[in-house]
This record gives structure tokens, C-alpha cells and sequence, in this order.
């Protein structure tokens, strides 16, 4: 049986105000940094020879393991809503949203999803705006998005590099 199962609540009501956004990091564990930077350095050190040997310049800028490890941040805007049973109800929402898509006023139904740390108020993860017919999901940076696609892709080809390594050694 799934112990950690998704417990999503809807909550329909008239926005109050959306408070004033402030920036929160997200973790990035150091395992899966060393595990990504290890792969994409084997395809780096390779890069390397080649540019030695063609004598070629250039290379793109580099970010330290300490800039790495800071992570993302993203934007946690505090919101109000007042429920169906005249409930004061406080929220974040995390990630960015147009500016023109939520006023206080807005008839919205939220889909609210508790956090991780149990004394902050629950995660918006989609808005409906009944008012203007608008669905909205709040997106905000992942490890993935962080990262970024050059290193990613450096460190799968990295990856595929070692295992083929490792299986021509182990079947001589």
C-alpha cells in the first residue's frame, strides 16, 4: 500500500488579496549533484583532449559545485480566499502567473496540496479563475531546470559513456 498518497483539496471562493511575493530555495541533495557532475566531468575531460588536440579555444562558462548546491529559487506568493463557509483560508502560490490573471474579487476554485513542512499553509497547484474562465498552473524552477539541458545532456552521455566502459571490461 502507498503510505505517502496525494491528498489534494479543492477550495472554491472569492480571492481576498494576494500578499507581497517573497523568493525560497529549493533543495538540491548533494548525491544526485555529485552523481550528475561526476558523469558530465568524464564527457568534460574528453571535451577537453579534443580541444587540446585541435587546438581549438572556447568553452562555455562554468558554475561552481557551491553555485550548483545553492539551487533555484522560485517566488511564494501568500494569497487569501474566502471560503463558500465565509472561511478566511491562506495559501502560497508558487512560481510566477501573469500579471493580469488572479484580482481580489475573482470567484476561484483552488487545487491545494499540503507541504512537505507541515506549518506551512497548503501549495496551490492549479486555479481555476471562474470569473474569467482562465485555468492557471503556477510553475516554478525544478533541480532539472537548474542544472539545465547542456549539463544534463553532458552528463547522460557521461553516463552512457561509464556503462559502456564497464560492460567491455567485464565481458573481457
Amino acid at each position: 500500500m502507498d503510505t505517502e498518497l496525494r491528498h489534494e483539496r479543492i477550495v472554491t471562493g472569492r480571492l481576498v488579496r494576494l500578499m507581497e511575493g517573497y523568493a525560497r530555495e529549493v533543495r538540491v541533495g548533494q548525491p544526485v549533484l555529485v552523481a550528475v557532475l561526476t558523469a558530465a566531468g568524464v564527457v568534460g575531460l574528453l571535451l577537453r583532449v579534443v580541444r587540446a588536440l585541435l587546438s581549438s579555444g572556447g568553452g562555455g562558462a562554468k558554475r561552481s559545485f557551491k553555485e550548483l548546491k545553492k539551487g533555484p529559487e522560485f517566488l511564494v506568493t501568500p494569497v487569501r480566499v474566502r471560503d463558500a463557509g465565509d472561511r478566511l483560508v491562506e495559501v502560497e502560490l508558487h512560481g510566477h502567473l501573469p500579471q493580469s490573471a488572479l484580482h481580489p474579487g475573482d470567484h476561484v476554485q483552488l487545487t491545494l496540496r499540503a507541504q512537505r513542512d507541515a506549518d506551512l499553509p497548503p501549495r496551490i497547484e492549479r486555479i481555476v479563475n471562474l470569473t474569467t474562465g482562465q485555468l492557471l498552473t503556477p510553475r516554478t524552477a525544478t533541480l532539472w531546470s537548474h542544472l539545465g539541458p547542456a549539463l544534463l545532456l553532458q552528463a547522460m552521455l557521461g553516463a552512457v559513456l561509464l556503462l559502456g566502459v564497464a560492460a567491455c571490461s567485464a565481458l573481457t
